[in-house]
């Protein structure tokens, strides 16, 4: 099993970045997919999830700016951030999650710097 996340960068505030986690090795239209981000001596914490039927959820933090979605076809989900805040810099990485079997990628770095 692989998660391979992408798309991760340095952004002036206020700008824009796209992740994109691709999966391989399981039937990744069964699993829920999950985005944590975990800050330099913070907690991880959860900011976006996509269930198998599409419906989604967000951290209170990013609701409104972030939105998860996903595409069984190329067995890949994404996280289009906008708006994004010096706050929301982060380790950022994509968990998949079904019937008690949990994987992980090894993330990617957002930098929210000007």
């Amino acid at each position: 099993v692989q998660l391979v996340e992408s798309g991760g960068g340095l952004v002036q505030p206020g700008g824009s970045l796209s992740l994109s986690c691709a999966a391989s090795g399981i039937i990744f239209s069964n699993y829920t997919m999950l985005w944590y981000r975990q800050a330099p001596g913070k907690q991880r914490e959860l900011v976006a999830l996509i269930t198998s039927g599409g419906s989604t959820n967000y951290a209170d933090s990013v609701k409104g700016r972030f939105t998860m979605s996903r595409d069984n076809a190329k067995n890949t989900v994404y996280l289009q951030m906008n708006s994004l805040k010096p706050e929301d810099t982060a380790v950022y990485s994509c968990h998949a999650q079904w019937a008690g079997s949990v994987y992980w990628g090894q993330g990617t770095q957002v930098t929210v710097s000007s």
